[in-house]
């Protein structure tokens, strides 16, 4: 066996990270095979590897026996006393049965199986690379698409973005470049596998940490994001520190940090509210960007009633009920929402809501006066 490929082997666990006794294995098992299949061997060999020597040999157990039977399985004494005299009949010996031309068929295992270990540990390398990044925002460039997939190459890898992971309003050509939400990296036989996502909320969330320094630190925290991909989202934010706005802070000046966020996404609209502990407050903000009356509160059911005005009736509910679907998601209440009107004649309306309306309405026409 020659040197080079000992030479191969310590070049490979030095710079692939591949250790070499694992390659040893890996070639012994492979050798023993490979002996059986082209001498129609018996199960009882073993391969010795000898690096100092550059060496390889094939040794076979045998048991000693007075008449031999089965010659791939058992030796006489005869032949054994010849190796040692001190051997007995049932001892068991390891003979070389290595053939002559043995050393092809060792070069050709070697070969397979060093490029099987390389490909093995490249793979291994690429999922561990990668399986960190999990639940983050990669930029990759669209490679190629099929019926089911977009094809987006990260670097290393192509990850997949599956049809129901793309955005509706967006058209994917091959080069545009493009910020990608990974959900998934697992391992297969056939290597690691990345699936990514244009419309999980988690691609929001991220993105306003990579816009919002506050956010980035913590000192603007992100409780909850609520969004329909490609049309309208909801994000609630809360800051510890009272003399922090948190909406402000991704908002950003002149709704510079919010705008780069919508442009990332295509035109995405975004609703930032002050998340609360207290659902009234929470839910009323919630809704915006309508007005709220009132909010009577089921705890047991964890539901919700809001009262609108009735002008902000259509504006509470949204297109296609969008606006109160989003803030129920966002804030994990159920919500049913009434006009002021409806809920005045079904005796909701509590008559501090009711003074508090009746002021609001003289306070205008003392304006209009």
């Amino acid at each position: 066996m020659s040197s080079e490929l000992f030479d191969a082997m310590n070049y490979l666990e030095k710079e692939k990270g591949i250790d070499k006794n694992l390659l040893l294995e890996a070639l012994e098992a492979a050798l023993i095979s490979a002996y059986k299949k082209n001498f129609n061997s018996a199960t009882n060999v073993r391969v010795d590897i000898n690096e100092e020597e550059s060496a390889m040999k094939v040794l076979a157990r045998k048991e000693i026996v007075e008449e031999v039977m089965d010659p791939q399985q058992e030796i006489s004494l005869e032949e054994a006393n010849q190796i040692d005299p001190n051997y007995e009949v049932e001892d068991v010996i390891e003979v070389e049965v290595t053939p002559m031309d043995f050393g092809r068929i060792a070069a050709q295992a070697a070969k397979q199986v060093v490029t099987q270990r390389v490909r093995e540990a490249e793979r291994g390398i690429i999922y561990g690379e990668y399986v960190d990044r999990e639940e983050d925002v990669m930029t990759g460039i669209i490679q190629r698409k099929d019926p089911r997939f977009v094809y987006v190459n990260l670097g290393k890898i192509e990850a997949r973005l599956p049809e129901g992971e793309q955005m509706p309003t967006e058209t994917y050509e091959v080069h545009d470049r493009l910020k990608v939400f990974v959900t998934k990296v697992e391992n297969s036989n056939k290597g690691p596998h990345i699936y990514v996502s244009r419309t999980h909320p988690g691609l929001l969330k991220r993105l306003f940490e990579m816009e919002v320094p506050e956010i980035y630190d913590g000192t603007v925290e992100v409780m909850s994001v609520a969004r329909e991909a490609g049309d309208r989202s909801k994000i609630s934010v809360f800051a510890e520190d009272q003399e922090i706005d948190p909406v402000g802070s991704c908002v950003g000046q002149r709704g510079q940090r919010v705008q780069a966020i919508v442009n990332e996404l295509k035109g995405e609209k975004i609703d930032i509210v002050q998340w609360s502990e207290d659902p009234v407050e929470y839910v009323s903000n919630a809704l915006s960007p309508s007005k709220v009356v009132e909010v009577l509160v089921d705890e047991e059911e964890k539901a919700t009633t809001v009262i609108v005005p009735d002008y902000q009736l259509s504006l509470a509910i949204g297109k296609r009920g969008q606006n109160a679907r989003l803030a129920a998601k966002l804030t994990g209440w159920k919500i049913d929402i009434k006009s002021e009107s409806e809920a005045r004649e079904q005796g909701m309306l509590s008559e501090q809501a009711d003074a508090s309306e009746d002021t609001v309405f003289e306070e205008e026409m003392f304006d209009d006066e």
